[in-house]
């Protein structure tokens, strides 16, 4: 869908050109208006079939390359990471919620981050350790996510899907059960990691909620709030795990 709602930007963008440089109540290019006018017209409008030709072809026929890891560094880059895995089919479904959690991650975090400045000064101590504890979590996030992208990224679809269709026939029972083994860690490490990211949410919503909740405190009170003691037992649990 996105990529016919560029291409229809692109045909729009182009068709506007054109209007411009070839209206005459604008730069009022022509054909038979003089060697060079002619010359120009016939390099706008060349021009303009090819521009047009090439992001066609870009857009709906080039394949994506996959972004690599080590360069993913925005929201928008895991976006694009995460989204080239959709063409696995077996994993289409964990891909749909990982972008999802991705969206939901980007609006959880504008909202907490609304909720305290309507409620704190940004210079309070209780808005540092609030919007702290949700950056935290935020990374917690892409961190499982960037775990994700590196397994698919040597997840062979096409070895597994010969597996699956070979059903131990061509192979020893043994090295059927041991393949068989091996990527189904796959599946279960990307399911894992997404399961980790849907309690990383529910902790943000619980943090919201709590926050709400709450009239007046003292800064000294936030470790004492029970989602502010879970999220904190999460983000050491999983340092400790990634080390």
């Amino acid at each position: 869908m996105i990529k016919y709602i560029k291409l229809l930007g692109l045909i729009f963008g182009v068709v506007v050109m054109d209007v411009l440089l070839f209206s005459p109540g604008f730069i009022g290019l022509e054909f038979g208006g003089g060697a060079f006018t002619t010359a120009l017209s016939v390099t706008f409008l060349f021009g303009s079939v090819m521009t047009l030709f090439y992001g066609s072809y870009t857009l709906l026929f080039r394949q994506p390359v996959v972004l690599p890891v080590k360069n993913i560094e925005t929201h928008e880059d895991y976006v694009e990471a995460l989204s080239f895995y959709r063409r696995i089919k077996v994993l289409e479904e964990d891909i749909t919620l990982g972008l999802s959690q991705l969206s939901r991650m980007k609006k959880k975090k504008e909202t907490l981050l609304n909720v305290l400045n309507q409620r704190f000064d940004p210079g309070e101590l209780s808005y540092k350790k609030f919007a702290s504890v949700t950056l935290e979590v935020e990374k917690l996030l892409y961190l499982n996510i960037r775990s994700v992208l590196n397994r698919l990224n040597v997840f062979d679809e096409a070895e597994y899907a010969s597996l699956m269709k070979s059903k131990s026939a061509t192979l020893p029972q043994k090295l059927f059960q041991e393949k068989t083994k091996v990527y189904n860690d796959y599946l279960s490490y990307v399911k894992n990691s997404l399961h980790s990211n849907e309690e990383i949410l529910l902790k943000l919503d619980q943090l919201m909620l709590e926050i709400s909740r709450l009239d007046s405190f003292e800064a000294g009170d936030i470790e004492q709030m029970p989602c502010m003691q879970e999220i904190d037992q999460l983000i050491k649990h999983t340092k400790l795990y990634r080390q």
